[in-house]
């Protein structure tokens, strides 16, 4: 369901759907970065795992994030990063929130 829910959210193999979750989420980024989406950031990890169906296999599923998957190695990247716990609005709770179906930490 997780790749389901990635795609319902606008991340598509086609790219991100106008009129979406995922249009906002890219412009609301672009604005905040001064003009781009970043490499790593919410908007393009999440446009990578809907092209490509890997959500579920990358570690972000329905029911959490698994444990040594990629998923988990990026939480603990980020909470090192920022000295424990992961933010909201970072990479990991937003794309872990779209792929359980919800809008993500904005």
């Amino acid at each position: 369901m997780s790749d389901q829910n990635v795609r319902n959210a606008g991340f598509t193999p086609s790219g991100i759907s106008a009129g979406s979750l995922a249009s906002s989420m890219m412009s609301h980024e672009a604005r905040e970065s001064g003009g781009g989406v970043h490499s790593g950031g919410p908007t393009s990890t999440l446009q990578e795992m809907g092209a490509r169906g890997t959500t579920h296999s990358s570690g972000f599923t329905s029911s959490g994030i698994s444990g040594n998957s990629r998923a988990s190695h990026m939480m603990s990247e980020e909470a090192r990063s920022y000295g424990g716990g992961t933010p909201r609005g970072g990479t990991t709770s937003t794309v872990q929130s779209i792929a359980m179906g919800g809008k993500g930490g904005r």
